[in-house]
């Protein structure tokens, strides 16, 4: 019997609430003798360290790093080894763009290129509304192809989805970013014989963004991965008999709450939104997924002293969650993010659960190796999915 079968079985639908509140990315390496969680003053997530039991918890298994995806589908109870989402349809659902049958989508970056070699795969982290005006050129100048309509729609800052609509379109493609500065951009290839029309249409579509964006003085070029079209998955309420929402403010994670069945709660840009919506919603549901995402972003920039203030930012918030007495209260990352690495790695995530039914253990602060050294070991975050049904009293007794 598999996991999914099981938690058919077992869930149950009581009036416990679960919080899961993920720190993008937060783990880290020490720099000088610290990483930055064992840096920073979080007297609240070090509280919660204290009351609640502890352990590390490794994404896909160990050594692998994990992408966004993979990586907070496990979170919620999904296999990321049976389940391969592209990033593509969880952008494009998170951005409300829609997907249909003959509809390739692709997650995408605005890219400043220089002498053919990629100078900065974010363009600077363009504003927003730079976005906005680029797609608007883009859909307007882009040359019309038969058989074929492609459309970009912006996201934030340089991010942006690209939707390609035509029959027979194949999503076994390599992804068209070379992941680093300083390397020439890819073409994306087919990894099966039927992408080919595939991989043909995108092609030609980054030598026109190239062309049509070449006097734009930072983003003069598109990235495109995560190529996906619409999957088959089944929700968490199906699986876990809960009524989930998602409190997120990013077109990806939006997207996948999206897939896996989540409400999506309207909320603002900044971190008090985040608390402020799962205030507002507290009635209605029963399963909060919380994400938090500067963590990740200034770790992907390299800037430690950044992501410390990240961690620090975030900390005076913890209380106002405890305030809602949630049965179960989860603090973890989907992945590490060093900033020493400037990107995700393959460390385990330090993790924290606070529950009447859990007791507590010698864990006196939230950080990796504190954490390595609580009750709960280190294991795979597929569990946590279990872990925080049954402490939640979700989950019936298996067998006689």
């Amino acid at each position: 019997m598999e996991w999914e079968d099981l938690a058919r079985e077992l869930s149950q639908q009581t009036e416990s609430k679960i919080v899961l509140l993920v720190m993008d990315g937060v783990g880290g390496l020490p720099a000088e003798g610290k990483s930055e969680l064992e840096a920073a003053r979080a007297p609240n997530l070090d509280a919660l360290a204290k009351a609640g039991v502890c352990g590390v918890a490794d994404p896909v298994m160990m050594g692998i790093t994990p992408g966004s995806g993979p990586s907070h589908l496990a979170l919620f109870g999904y296999d990321p080894l049976k389940y391969q989402l592209g990033r593509g349809i969880l952008e494009a659902l998170g951005s409300g763009v829609e997907v249909g049958r003959n509809d390739l989508v692709a997650r995408g970056n605005f890219a400043s290129v220089k002498d053919g070699l990629v100078a900065d795969r974010r363009a600077g982290r363009i504003p927003t509304e730079e976005n906005v005006r680029i797609c608007e050129a883009l859909n307007a100048r882009l040359p019309k192809r038969e058989g074929v309509e492609i459309r970009v729609f912006p996201g934030k800052e340089h991010r942006f989805v690209a939707r390609f609509t035509a029959e027979g379109l194949s999503d076994a493609l390599s992804d068209a970013d070379p992941q680093k500065e300083g390397r020439a951009p890819l073409p994306a290839e087919p990894e099966k014989p039927e992408a080919a029309k595939a991989a043909g249409i995108v092609n030609s579509f980054l030598d026109d963004v190239a062309e049509v964006l070449a006097a734009e003085p930072k983003a003069n070029a598109a990235l495109l991965r995560g190529f996906s079209k619409f999957p088959s998955i089944p929700t968490m309420q199906e699986l876990f008999n809960l009524r989930p929402a998602a409190v997120a403010n990013y077109p990806m994670y939006k997207g996948l709450a999206k897939l896996l069945g989540m409400d999506v709660l309207p909320v603002g840009a900044g971190t008090d939104d985040l608390i402020e919506a799962l205030e507002k919603s507290w009635a209605d549901h029963d399963f909060f997924y919380v994400h938090y995402k500067k963590t990740d972003s200034t770790g992907e920039d390299g800037d430690f002293e950044a992501k410390v203030a990240a961690i620090e930012a975030l900390d005076p918030y913890v209380p106002r969650i405890m305030a809602l007495k949630p049965d179960v209260f989860v603090v973890t990352s989907d992945h590490s993010t060093p900033s020493g690495l400037k990107g995700h790695s393959w460390h385990a995530n330090p993790f924290l659960l606070v529950s009447a039914t859990a007791g507590a253990d010698d864990v006196n602060a939230f950080a990796e190796r504190a954490c390595a050294r609580g009750y709960l070991g280190r294991f795979r975050s597929l569990s946590a999915m279990p872990l925080m049904l049954a402490h939640a009293l979700k989950l019936k007794k298996f067998g006689a």
